[in-house]
């Protein structure tokens, strides 16, 4: 119950929920195969770069803990964002992370009268638990991993993010996620529903025209092309609540290299579309996780 009280109650619920989950089948113990338990997203859980999976981070089997520790650069024609961050895995049954994010906004700080790299910080919490089947070991079931998750975050420009329109500068989104991998078609398929109200993930505040939880999916392809490359593409929607501008869909284009459990290196481009002034906005994203 200590671990609770240091976290925020959406969270604390999502670890309660933990005991309630099957009971770990006998084969759990034979282990994660590689590259099985996804790379790091930008918000800190176990998946792939936009978007989280039903795997939980690290290659821990039922009696052990692993853990990941990330960075991520995004580098798009008028703005940059640095992600960094560390997760948990507890048995192969919970996740804890937590990540802290940087958005530069370079030359379009001066033009919105903020000043040149003027920066918005976001700090993430994050839990997510696995609720049924086991994406690598259940191969003969129709049923693929399911999780749930919560993401708490909160920005440190909540005067800023008022005066655009955002109504709060922090907020927790949750999410349920269904993976299922193909190992004789070397493919991984993720669905995953988000509940949220953050603007360009958080970014830029929480609520706006409305201050409703908006549903949202996402999801991602896999395909294995060797032991250790992975290629995919990902979609995400995003609420579009902001009166003073558009906010698009996110999509990407990945190659994800993993040489050994303790490394991965992925790379990606992804049409980011508009972003508070600018259009177009086709991002370049590197991202480095090392674990165990």
């Amino acid at each position: 119950m200590r671990l609770c009280s240091l976290l925020p109650a959406s969270l604390c619920g999502l670890l309660l929920l933990a005991g309630l989950a099957r009971p770990a089948a006998a084969n759990d113990t034979g282990g994660k195969l590689l590259a099985t338990g996804g790379v790091t997203q930008l918000e800190g859980a176990a998946g792939g770069g936009l978007t989280p999976w039903a795997v939980i981070g690290g290659y821990e089997t039922v009696d052990q803990v692993g853990a990941n520790a990330f960075y991520t650069r995004v580098q798009s024609g008028s703005y940059s964002l640095n992600s960094y961050g560390a997760l948990v895995g507890i048995a192969n049954r919970v996740e804890l992370s937590v990540a802290r994010q940087s958005f530069n906004t370079e030359d379009v700080g001066a033009l919105l009268g903020l000043g040149k790299g003027y920066t918005f910080n976001q700090t993430i919490v994050g839990a997510k638990v696995r609720l049924a089947g086991d994406a690598v070991l259940e191969q003969d079931s129709w049923l693929p991993q399911i999780a749930v998750g919560a993401q708490y975050k909160h920005n440190d420009q909540g005067a800023v993010l008022r005066a655009i329109g955002a109504r709060h500068d922090g907020g927790t989104d949750f999410y349920v996620s269904a993976t299922k991998l193909f190992l004789a078609q070397s493919l991984l398929v993720d669905a995953t529903v988000r509940f949220t109200k953050a603007n360009q993930i958080g970014i830029l505040g929480f609520g706006g025209k409305d201050d409703s939880y908006h549903v949202e999916p996402e999801g991602s392809v896999a395909y294995l092309l060797s032991r250790d490359f992975l290629i995919g593409a990902e979609y995400r929607k995003k609420p579009d609540n902001l009166a003073i501008a558009h906010e698009d869909d996110w999509y990407d284009l990945f190659v994800a290299w993993v040489p050994t459990k303790n490394i991965s290196v992925t790379v990606a481009f992804a049409p980011l579309g508009n972003i508070v002034i600018r259009d177009h906005q086709n991002a370049a994203y590197l991202s480095l996780q090392v674990g165990f």
